[in-house]
């Protein structure tokens, strides 16, 4: 079954470009041009991804996000014409799970989009079928976690991070490291934004997540798993 991916940009000629690509690569596509539409879609359509734009009328792509993440894990892919990194960073704090900044070419939006789907496959890489230490219980196949056997919702990056550090532990990551192992490319600039995907897991998993536990910062070098 082909899967279903909902584009979200005001721009009418962005929205065709992007969508008769999808549809060749094989794609169900959905469209909307404004966050209204996109948050009625979302709910009503479930698409297995959305590509969302940042600056729309009414109501902002950050806005989407944030309300898409409240009520579901779909996996969202930010599009900016923004290049700031504070920018970028805050739409991860959202909890989007990848962004790509306009200009931008269709084949790399399509090989984002697929990663991300990749990252979101409960029918995905892993062998094992659930992993368990010091309270928390990770299960590879249905894509669950639990942390003192209450469940804990995360996106598809913040899954595949931890699934990553949990099942290697002890090992030291680097920024750049988990960047390539997680979104399967990695490129200077881009790298602060695990401490962002960081941050979030640590709220959603952590006991104290000031003092964590489980995701602990080697400093100078990256992260490990220390449960």
């Amino acid at each position: 079954m082909s899967k279903k991916i909902l584009i979200v940009d005001d721009e009418d000629k962005i929205r065709d470009l992007i969508n008769k690509y999808l549809v060749n690569e094989g794609f169900e596509v959905i469209e909307a041009a404004d966050g209204r539409q996109a948050l009625e879609l979302a709910d009503s359509k479930k698409p297995d991804l959305i590509v969302l734009d940042w600056l729309l009328p009414g109501i902002s792509g950050l806005e989407v996000c944030r309300q898409v993440r409240q009520k579901s894990n779909i996996p969202v892919i930010m599009l900016t014409a923004r290049t700031e990194e504070i920018d970028k960073l805050l739409g991860l704090e959202l909890g989007a799970d990848d962004y790509i900044t306009k200009p931008f070419s269709l084949r790399e939006l399509t090989a984002r989009i697929r990663v991300v789907l990749r990252r979101a496959d409960p029918g995905g890489e892993t062998k094992t079928n659930s992993i368990k230490a010091d309270g928390l219980e990770i299960n590879l196949d249905r894509h669950e976690v639990w942390s003192n056997e209450k469940n804990v919702a995360l996106t598809p990056t913040e899954f595949k991070m931890l699934a990553l550090l949990f099942s290697n532990r002890g090992k030291v990551y680097s920024r750049l490291q988990l960047l390539d192992a997680v979104f399967g490319y990695a490129y200077e600039g881009y790298e602060r934004s695990i401490d962002t995907h960081i941050s979030n897991l640590r709220k959603k998993i952590e006991p104290d997540p000031a003092n964590p536990r489980y995701i602990l910062t080697v400093y100078g070098m990256g992260y490990r798993f220390g449960g």
